[in-house]
């Protein structure tokens, strides 16, 4: 077990990027106290033909994207080997691909470097499941060649006390398609970096997203998509509910769309359900736009409680008050859920958002 040693500049919470983090909530990851254990938790443990998983040394393993965070500088520095899992030209995986982590627990934390490599006209799905207690620091590359088409899915079901900061960038090429899904029910902090950055035109990018945070729970999800080429198009959709006395959540939806990159089609959308007092969503959409030859460019951000008119007409057909709550939390949820496309893994994470709430109506 060690302790990060290094001289990075530590964040104080002034900057924009740490403006809303609560860091002393981050268990040192961001300013080098923690002690870290050489874990190496996530496994694969399938056997698909086309799709391979090995571990390389630091020195071995390219590295994909530039740093440009705190805490993903520490990763690269210190984690001793690089996770990649590749999967080959050509081939089309019908099943899920999982990826799952071993329990970490909370007392030291782990510095997890993972490549995904999706080679050329290659088709998958990815799930990451993470559980149990942990304390995670994370940085995820994707590297996604032309014509292939990835679904890329994460699952933070975190026992409380768990922290997790994590960066998943995907480069995405030529007439490449590329989908995020991340869910976020659990943990006490986590604070995930989901971003995209697009070097050839017809690439194709859709980041959706779902949290729900309780009673004291803090989740900040900071997009950033990278429009630099031409005719790529992107899309982002975040919908989160919060319950429980400072639960608090943070959105951040930052598209940039370049000079050069003509033929752009991009929109984002975040919406919060506030569902008792006590509860803050912050929610920041942003563009930037370098060109006015664009197909579109468009945000949207909403944030509000209960719709009264939605629980009277359940209520008027005799449903009690707390099942018409968890079947309007559940139609607002089911959008993005629905997307995720395995049954079993949707009903676990209904089911959980149904305990949470109930709890919180308590």
């Amino acid at each position: 077990m060690s302790t990060l040693t290094t001289n990075y500049l530590t964040p104080t919470g002034r900057e924009e990027a740490w403006r809303f983090t609560p860091l002393k909530r981050l268990g040192g990851l961001h300013d080098g106290s923690a002690k870290i254990e050489d874990r190496n938790s996530l496994s694969y443990s399938g056997s698909s033909a086309g799709v391979s998983f090995d571990r390389l040394s630091r020195a071995l393993a390219p590295t994909l994207t530039e740093i440009d965070d705190v805490i993903v500088s520490r990763i690269r520095d210190h984690a001793s080997d690089v996770a990649v899992l590749t999967i080959k030209a050509e081939s089309e995986i019908a099943e899920p691909i999982y990826l799952n982590r071993i329990k970490g627990g909370l007392a030291s934390a782990e510095l997890s470097r993972v490549q995904i490599r999706i080679e050329s006209h290659a088709k998958a799905t990815i799930i990451i499941e993470n559980n149990g207690g942990a304390v995670l620091a994370e940085d995820i590359e994707i590297s996604v060649a032309p014509g292939a088409s990835l679904t890329f899915i994460t699952l933070q079901e975190w026992d409380a006390g768990s922290i997790h900061a994590a960066r998943h960038h995907a480069i995405v090429d030529r007439d490449a398609t590329f989908k995020s899904i991340v869910v976020t029910v659990g943990g006490s902090l986590v604070r995930m970096l989901p971003t995209v950055d697009f070097i050839a035109p017809g690439a194709s990018a859709e980041l959706l997203g779902v949290y729900f945070a309780t009673s004291g729970q803090f989740f900040e999800h900071r997009m950033f998509v990278d429009h630099k080429v031409p005719n790529a198009k992107s899309r982002v959709n975040y919908k989160g509910a919060l319950a429980g006395d400072q639960a608090h959540t943070v959105w951040i939806g930052d598209v940039f769309i370049r000079a050069a990159a003509e033929g752009t089609d991009t929109y984002e959308l975040n919406r919060n359900l506030l569902l008792t007092d006590g509860a803050r969503a912050d929610s920041v959409p942003n563009l930037e736009i370098e060109t006015g030859e664009i197909v579109g460019a468009g945000h949207a951000s909403t944030t509000g409680r209960f719709d009264d008119e939605q629980l009277f007409y359940l209520m008027s057909r005799g449903i009690e008050l707390e099942d018409a709550r968890r079947l309007v939390v559940r139609g607002f949820f089911n959008e993005i859920v629905s997307e995720i496309g395995v049954e079993t893994i949707q009903e676990r994470l209904m089911n959980r958002i149904d305990d949470e709430l109930a709890k919180a109506g308590k």
